[in-house]
């Protein structure tokens, strides 16, 4: 995922991401502009997924959503499949939202969150995290399955609590716009991720969503800076970056970027 410009310019892919194999099933989380294209792009089928998750109502995040909830559901001539967004994305909330057409939401399991609510998906447990950014409704999500636990910050600013709200994460994957201290309202820069990482203490860190400076900035080595500053291995997502979990998890995962 990138921002805005990078929306715009499709200088970095903003399909979003997918964890494949958690408890055996699939889910692709803030699925925004090219999600499907790149789901084929990289060799995954977009009818293999299970459940689709939107943090908040920006379009970066949520375009492609619709399309996905087709796949999961067949053309929607199915029951199949859930969805998962804040209270925006699914309900509206003033200018923001609602994201997701009632047509879209017919077929699939559908799930408003707020922060602090949890929700089972089978074996797997969703809770929704606090977020300060422009969608004042928007979350991030603990996905937890036995004993280990991906913890998604979405975009917010960094605040005092944020490392509450993720602390006990194995993996642990940030939306950082900027490098080094560099900050705007309602997201996190390098610096800022360094802190909570260093707070959370996963067995991995992931900087995505990165701004279009911040990619001409080589990510890279920020990336190895904060590894060195905390001693937890981070890296910067590029486009069709994939991570096996092996390592991390007790079971095969992947993460997959776009």
């Amino acid at each position: 995922m990138a921002d805005a410009f990078a929306t715009i310019t499709q200088k970095r892919m903003t399909g979003g991401f997918r964890i494949d194999g958690i408890d055996g099933k699939n889910i692709h989380v803030d699925p925004g502009p090219g999600a499907l294209v790149r789901t084929y792009q990289f060799g995954l089928n977009p009818t293999k997924l299970n459940c689709v998750m939107v943090s908040h109502s920006h379009t970066d995040h949520y375009t492609d959503a619709e399309v996905l909830l087709e796949a999961i559901t067949r053309g929607m001539t199915r029951n199949r499949g859930m969805l998962i967004g804040n209270q925006s994305v699914i309900n509206g909330y003033k200018q923001w939202g609602p994201c997701i057409s009632k047509y879209h939401m017919t077929k699939p399991k559908v799930a408003a969150m707020d922060p602090g609510d949890e929700i089972k998906v089978d074996k797997i447990r969703v809770k929704a995290t606090k977020t300060i950014h422009g969608d004042p409704k928007g979350v991030g999500f603990r996905i937890s399955h036995q004993d280990f636990t991906i913890s998604y910050t979405s975009d917010t600013q960094y605040f005092p609590e944020l490392a509450g709200e993720h602390k006990g994460a194995d993996i642990l994957i940030a939306s950082v716009i900027r490098a080094d201290g560099e900050r705007i309202r309602g997201h996190m820069c390098a610096d800022d991720f360094q802190i909570l990482v260093d707070e959370v203490s996963p067995k991995l860190a992931v900087m995505t969503h990165l701004g279009m400076k911040f990619i001409m900035e080589h990510p890279d080595s920020e990336a190895r800076r904060i590894t060195e500053a905390t001693g937890v291995r981070t890296l910067a997502a590029r486009d069709g970056m994939k991570i096996n979990l092996d390592a991390y998890l007790p079971k095969q995962q992947t993460l997959d970027e776009f």
